[in-house]
């Protein structure tokens, strides 16, 4: 049992005072917080954002030696469904003096089917390629004219002045023709 001292306090020393301290502190911490949230929300991406996370692509309508460029996060992603001759020269040039040492299985998912950020590592240019009409480069792959990049068929860098082969974006293969790409 507490007792009144005659100051108004109590003998283990609560006051008054310390209740309205303790009270005060914690509504103005609950205060700041309800001041920051929205400051902290109003940076979390957009819906239209988020529709750009992900994007769905359906294969079976892209024929064998054909590319298809989509549209992933703003950037151009190069779908080529090789032939054989195109998985074969990636895979002989495995042992190839790369600038940038990876080897073909290591940058597919399936074998005739190859899946790359379209954006030259150098300067961050589109390359050439996609199109049957368009200049391949001297590896068959992709081109970038602008300072003279060449990537075979793997996307690997192979001359020129680019640091590093062409980005493989995250994908998945949701069945045999439908991949998720992000």
């Amino acid at each position: 049992m507490t007792t009144t001292t005659p100051e108004g306090g109590h003998e283990d020393g609560a006051t008054r005072r310390d209740f309205l301290y303790i009270a005060t502190g914690a509504m103005s911490v609950v205060g700041a917080g309800l001041f920051v949230w929205p400051l902290v929300d109003q940076m979390n991406p957009s819906a239209d954002v988020l529709a750009l996370a992900s994007t769905e692509l359906d294969l079976s309508a892209i024929e064998e030696g054909q590319a298809v460029t989509v549209m992933w996060r703003g950037k151009p992603v190069f779908v080529r469904h090789r032939t054989a001759e195109e998985i074969a020269t990636a895979k002989t040039d495995d042992s190839a003096a790369l600038p940038d040492i990876a080897l073909d299985s290591d940058r597919v998912q399936k074998a005739e089917w190859l899946i790359l950020i379209g954006v030259c590592t150098h300067l961050g240019c589109v390359p050439l390629g996609q199109k049957s009409t368009e200049v391949k480069g001297e590896y068959g792959g992709w081109f970038c004219p602008c300072h003279g990049s060449h990537y075979d068929t793997s996307g690997r860098i192979r001359k020129g002045p680019a640091p590093k082969n062409l980005g493989v974006p995250p994908y998945v293969f949701l069945d045999d023709s439908h991949i998720r790409i992000g």
